[in-house]
């Protein structure tokens, strides 16, 4: 019985051990994030001319990075396709999936995923040929639409045609690149994808004036970082890495204001900053992760702005992604 009681303590001893050691211990002797990126979205993420990558899912992944190490540069990016973005997370060639991702219950549920938040509420639009005259998604019957396979996107073409009795063709692509280039060259009258992205594509247009966005959105599309199941601690992490950038903003803790806010008697501001409690400890971080965040890239806002709001190329108004006490949907769990 004692040998049976010794044995069994060692098996215990060794899966505790097992179950301690994860994504955060991976990445931290690792000494880099491996993020997942996309292959090329201006003002989510793509490669500037000279090769660093920029954009709102970006500059998360940074956030994360800096919360770890206090370095945002320790990111390695993996741009991926839609195809491949789940194997890469699944197999664990990357931590942390950052890239324009719907959050739906399959993908929640039967993919092995955690969603951490909604970076970016969005919705499915079209952009079509001002040639064509075309003022509303429903007059598209009967149209070719190019769509990127292996998305949601695809899946909510399909249920927008057959709920307005309307017949359509499709015309699918591995790619966003092929996509896009398929409806510039004229293969097809439309193209579809989150609102966002139609934005950020027509940019790159030859003839950006020659081309419309239609006002209906025909679908939820809330985008938002992922990890795989099993690991609690890193969920945690990347979870309350987007509540942190969240709530620095409605505190009005910015990379400004940080300076004045770290002697602020406020106890949110103090519990967020760290020089209360030890809130940090709780998901393997020095206290003053927040610090090292705000220090990198700022709040929510800041991020929002400079890579896809007003003080972009984008322009794209706040929307549904204001702060929850200014008409919008973002809200940040408490810190305390």
């Amino acid at each position: 019985m004692k040998r049976i009681l010794i044995a069994v303590a060692g098996v215990l001893a060794l899966t505790a051990g097992a179950a301690k050691a994860g994504t955060l211990d991976d990445v931290k002797a690792r000494g880099a994030l491996n993020c997942g990126v996309s292959q090329g979205l201006p003002g989510f993420s793509s490669p500037d001319d000279k090769g660093n990558w920029k954009g709102l899912d970006v500059d998360f992944c940074r956030a994360v990075a800096a919360a770890i190490f206090n370095d945002p540069n320790k990111v390695r990016f993996t741009p991926l396709s839609a195809k491949d973005r789940f194997t890469a997370l699944q197999s664990g060639a990357i931590d942390l999936l950052s890239r324009n991702t719907t959050w739906t219950m399959s993908r929640d549920t039967t993919l092995g995923f955690n969603f951490a938040g909604v970076m970016y509420y969005d919705g499915q639009g079209f952009i079509v040929r001002k040639s064509l005259n075309i003022k509303s998604a429903k007059e598209l019957n009967g149209a070719s639409i190019c769509v990127q396979a292996g998305t949601t996107t695809e899946l909510n073409l399909g249920d927008f045609f057959r709920a307005n009795n309307m017949k359509y063709e499709v015309i699918t692509f591995s790619t966003e690149d092929e996509t896009v280039k398929a409806y510039e060259s004229g293969r097809c009258d439309s193209f579809t994808s989150d609102q966002s992205q139609i934005y950020a594509i027509k940019l790159k247009l030859t003839n950006a004036a020659d081309h419309v966005v239609l006002p209906e959105l025909i679908s939820k599309e809330p985008l938002g970082p992922l990890v795989r199941h099993g690991d609690d601690q890193w969920f945690d992490l990347v979870k309350w890495t987007y509540y942190a950038l969240l709530n620095s903003e409605e505190l009005g803790v910015s990379q400004k204001t940080l300076d004045q806010s770290m002697t602020s008697t406020n106890p949110e501001i103090k519990r967020l900053l760290g020089t209360d409690g030890k809130f940090g400890e709780g998901i393997g971080l020095t206290n003053d992760w927040v610090v090292r965040i705000i220090k990198a890239v700022g709040n929510y806002g800041e991020i929002f702005d400079r890579n896809v709001g007003t003080g972009s190329p984008l322009g794209i108004d706040r929307g549904e992604n204001k702060l929850w006490n200014k008409g919008g949907l973002q809200y940040g769990m408490p810190i305390r």
